[in-house]
């Protein structure tokens, strides 16, 4: 039996509308739904698929010991575990990496390479459901007492990468290897069982997953329950000084009562994703109250201009608020990942267009950093400034940053469109093209644009038939002229340009919803939807109580942040001030293959003359690049907020 139906699924309820939810329910469409052909993502997509995913796999079974402990699990030897504990995931990130390539890039090789690694972690699994190389490598008795070992983190990383490899291929072994751990791992724990605090969130969204594979609603219930156990003072067994502090594993309170981001900042996203994951199935208004409130403490006072968080290294996550320091941020690629993760779900659960402006934020810039023009270099973390010594790395010792961006990028087509049984989004200016099926019936979609470099954007629409539908197209924030949700950070310029769709060649007076331009008409076949999505430069500045970015500006052209950096002038990033009128010019140009639009200007620059002797100031011709594209040419200076005054130049640096 399984061991999950200690839940009646009756206890399931149907979602409904509350004050933050839509009225319908809204839900993305799957990335194998959507063929991506878009100038930018697609060299992207194409680059993970044939350069990230093999140094993946390479990196995994050859330069690393991470596959051989599952070799040696199943050879029975007793051999000893090599690595840390938590490796085990980084085999299931590249998984489902994988996975999705498999879907966008069709490889036979890549296909059995997945099923060569699927026989040794079946292999690996023990008889009563129990899998985990270093405790059973070790020789390790106390399973499941020490709640900072990642037991239960590993195996949710398992469960996703079994549902989307499931997803996409059809092939089952895998996926049954991943419920088995699920109702062992239920077995024990639950009510009236054995009380349980994951130590690094990610079960609990990976459970909804499973749940929607397998319709088996007792996987919601049982996440619930997990996230219920949390701010008991129920977590023990931590090895690790840093879980001394509940803050760090958002134990403080239970999930519904919490107001503020603390901790990890990666954990906290993995956690209220799957919040809302189980929010989505049960309609429980509790975690929708609870996560938005958080969500604004994260947004309004400690989210990077880049969309990155977590700006201490101490802790991989939160500090105070508006303490947000760009040399020395943290800004972990994983954490950008899990901003985008949890802001999909926000957004599907409310219908509000501010958390994909986060999203995009996110993805464009504190995400897409992490990985290099090359795709087989990776930034862990995205720092805001550098004096140059920061260069990006091959592997790293804790890896979970190059499959996690990997996945990403690879699953892109998941952020593209949304659908109602009546309606549909766009939530994303990707090129690319989908069927969607709605009540009435069948629609395509094919979008054509260059966007980010610019705005135009033009939607054909097919159907085989006249079908009345209201087409939803997000509006960004920053042509309403607004910087970020919440005014941490703001435009100079907040003038609002006006936002021009038109149908078939003709302006279409459309209605606002939540931030989205409706066009609620019947269509007929080849009707088409065009907009010229205004972008600007915009200079950028903080509200005062951030310290860091007191008297400095930012620039951002569309979705994308920019970055000043050595590479582009004369080998330094430190010396230049940005004065408030300073007007730029948008210019086509290259970093290594990169097609980009940079930003040209003259600016004021302080340097120390030949003699050492003299400082001197004048004007230079200075270039701005895409905050993403910056260190793929060798370490240089670099600052995303540029000073308006000379007291805050550093001429050193």
């Amino acid at each position: 039996m399984n061991a999950l139906r200690f839940i009646a699924t009756s206890l399931l309820v149907p979602v409904m509308a509350t004050a933050q939810q839509p009225a319908e329910k809204i839900e993305m469409v799957n990335f194998s739904k959507v063929n991506i052909t878009d100038n930018f993502w697609k060299p992207k997509i194409d680059k993970v698929a044939v350069v990230t995913i093999p140094v993946c796999i390479d990196q995994t079974e050859v330069k690393t010991p991470r596959l051989r402990n599952f070799e040696k699990v199943a050879r029975k030897k007793g051999e000893k575990h090599e690595g840390i504990f938590y490796d085990d995931s980084d085999v299931y990130k590249a998984l489902e990496a994988m996975a999705y390539s498999l879907k966008t890039h069709p490889d036979a090789k890549l296909e059995a390479k997945a099923d060569e690694w699927i026989d040794k972690i079946a292999a690996a699994q023990q008889p009563d459901g129990y899998l985990n190389t270093y405790f059973t490598l070790n020789g390790l008795q106390d399973r499941y007492t020490d709640m900072s070992m990642h037991e239960d983190y590993n195996c949710g990383h398992m469960i996703e990468a079994a549902v989307a490899y499931y997803n996409v291929t059809g092939k089952r072994k895998f996926l049954d290897v991943a419920i088995k751990w699920a109702n062992h791992f239920s077995s024990i724990f639950g009510p009236g069982k054995r009380d349980w605090v994951t130590g690094h969130q990610e079960l609990e969204l990976a459970l909804v997953k499973l749940f929607r594979v397998t319709n088996d609603s007792a996987y919601v219930k049982f996440a619930d329950w997990l996230l219920s156990e949390r701010g008991h003072k129920l977590a023990k067994g931590y090895t690790w000084t840093d879980w001394k502090d509940t803050a760090y594993a958002q134990d403080v309170l239970p999930v519904k009562e919490q107001k503020e981001i603390t901790g990890h900042a990666v954990r906290a996203m993995y956690m209220y994703t799957g919040a809302a994951d189980v929010a989505s199935v049960t309609g429980d208004a509790g975690y929708m109250n609870a996560m938005k409130t958080v969500w604004e403490d994260v947004v309004y006072r400690n989210m990077y201009i880049t969309g990155g968080i977590g700006s201490s290294g101490g802790n991989e996550g939160f500090s105070n608020d508006y303490d947000l320091p760009n040399e020395n941020a943290y800004c972990e690629t994983c954490a950008s990942v899990g901003m985008v993760f949890w802001n999909q779900r926000m957004n599907a659960l409310t219908g509000e267009s501010k958390y994909m402006d986060v999203l995009e934020k996110s993805l464009y810039n504190g995400a897409l950093d992490g990985l290099s023009l090359s795709g087989d270099h990776f930034f862990y973390g995205n720092p805001l400034a550098s004096n140059g010594r920061n260069s990006r790395r091959e592997w790293f010792g804790t890896a979970c940053c190059p499959a996690n961006i990997a996945r990403l990028i690879a699953s892109l087509g998941n952020y593209v469109y949304a659908q109602s049984s009546t309606g549909i989004w766009v939530n994303l200016f990707v090129g690319s093209n989908t069927s969607i099926d709605l009540a009435k019936g069948k629609v395509g979609l094919n979008m054509e644009t260059n966007y980010p470099l610019d705005g135009k954007v033009k939607i054909t629409v097919a159907v085989s038939k006249k079908i009345k539908y209201a087409l939803h197209i997000r509006i960004p924030g920053y042509v309403n002229g607004i910087a970020a949700p919440g005014g941490l950070y703001s435009f100079l310029d907040k003038n609002q340009t006006p936002f021009v769709i038109t149908v078939n060649g003709v302006a279409f007076n459309y209605t606002l919803d939540k931030g989205y331009a409706v066009i609620d008409r019947e269509w007929k076949n080849t009707d088409v939807v065009e907009m010229n999505i205004p972008m600007e430069v915009k200079k950028i500045i903080a509200r005062d109580e951030l310290k860091q970015d007191n008297d400095r500006l930012a620039l951002q052209r569309g979705p994308l942040v920019y970055c000043f950096e050595g590479a582009d002038n004369n080998g330094k990033a430190w010396n230049m001030i940005l004065p408030q009128n300073t007007v730029f010019i948008p210019e086509n140009f290259k970093v290594k293959d990169e097609d980009i639009i940079a930003l040209v200007s003259n600016l004021p620059v302080v340097n120390i003359s030949a003699d050492g002797i003299a400082v001197t100031t004048g004007m230079q011709q200075v270039k701005a690049i895409p905050y993403y594209t910056w260190c793929n040419r060798g370490s240089n200076p670099m600052q995303v907020w540029l000073p308006t005054k000379i007291k805050d130049v550093k001429i050193n640096n």
